[in-house]
């Protein structure tokens, strides 16, 4: 079958088209045969690198659209050909042609969301679930609350800000890197949106509740200071690649504020049927338009270095996705 692959860690250009082993589904695993897969800065990070214990060569890709094509040992609830979507972030494998996943990460696209495009489907598991579970399983946020989300504009934050607002926020605050994001981050329904170099002294003591932080260094410690009283700083990325922030146990203490941490992949390793549930319990509010999930643009096999690098860059907007499925 047709796989990128990261040969050695580096660049984007790193990235090749390479004929690899077909998987086999094992105990409580299934095979998908893939149409799209999202295409995250998680993937940047195992291209570059910044994941431990990473074996090389490697198929990213952590989700996925497609059809189930085999069903292993002890699995139940899926049938052969069975419109799908999966979050293939445990052990990568989503920029292929076929890729196997444990079972409980797989969301059946049955009746009640058959109108999902498979675009969208391969576009959802990720950011939507992330934005489901830091709002009620993290950060436990409560009706009536204020939210403020960097990176507002990206694949992440532009679903966070949307869940947020569907959950019962009363007010959720945008942040940006760039000018040219601002009007976008809007467009997602966000009550206000701040460059990043401007936003402290607009909304300083106006009460954030929960600080949803993607960026790290400077964000990270200035977020924490916005806090009000029972506060909740949730880390889930350093995209500045800043040096790790330092938090004072004594001020948290002392502030009554919390710093929570949140990574998918751990959370899909070790708690599976969580993420699953909250993935299904996100999928309606994909389906009812509730959570838009915005596909910016739709990558071929070989453009997929440079969707990579847009990344990087900070100019990609929305959500991006590899077809792989071409006929």
């Amino acid at each position: 079958m047709k796989a990128i692959i990261i040969p050695q860690f580096g660049e984007a250009s790193v990235l090749t088209q390479k004929e690899v082993i077909t998987p086999q589904p094992g105990l409580g695993e299934v095979t998908i045969d893939v149409a799209y897969a999202g295409i995250n800065y998680a993937e940047v990070l195992f291209r570059k690198g910044v994941v431990a214990d990473l074996s090389l060569p490697f198929v990213p890709g952590i989700e996925v659209s497609g059809t189930i094509r085999e069903i292993g040992e002890g699995v139940t609830g899926f049938q052969i050909g069975q419109a799908v979507a999966a979050l293939t972030i445990v052990g990568g494998g989503g920029y292929a042609e076929v890729v196997k996943v444990d079972a409980d990460l797989v969301i059946a696209l049955d009746q009640e969301t058959k109108t999902i495009d498979m675009e969208v489907a391969a576009a959802f598991p990720s950011n939507v679930t992330t934005a489901m579970m830091i709002l009620s399983d993290v950060a436990h946020m409560e009706k009536g609350e204020t939210v403020l989300v960097h990176a507002a504009a990206g694949g992440v934050g532009s679903a966070i800000g949307q869940m947020a607002r569907a959950l019962g926020a009363a007010r959720v605050i945008g942040v940006v890197g760039s000018k040219q994001k601002i009007a976008y981050a809007k467009s997602l329904g966000y009550n206000e949106v701040y460059l990043r170099d401007e936003y402290v002294e607009a909304i300083r003591g106006s009460g954030i509740d929960i600080v949803i932080d993607q960026v790290g260094g400077d964000a990270r410690e200035t977020g924490l200071s916005l806090l009000s009283p029972l506060g909740r700083l949730v880390v889930m990325g350093n995209a500045s690649e800043a040096e790790d922030v330092a938090v004072s146990a004594n001020e948290l203490w002392f502030s009554s504020k919390a710093v929570l941490g949140f990574n998918l992949q751990l959370m899909s390793v070790y708690h599976p049927k969580a993420v699953a549930k909250a993935a299904k319990k996100a999928l309606p509010y994909v389906v009812s338009g509730q959570v838009s999930v915005d596909v910016t643009d739709v990558v071929n096999l070989e453009d997929i270095a440079k969707a990579h690098k847009s990344i990087e860059d900070r100019t990609s907007k929305g959500k991006m996705v590899l077809q792989v499925k071409t006929t």
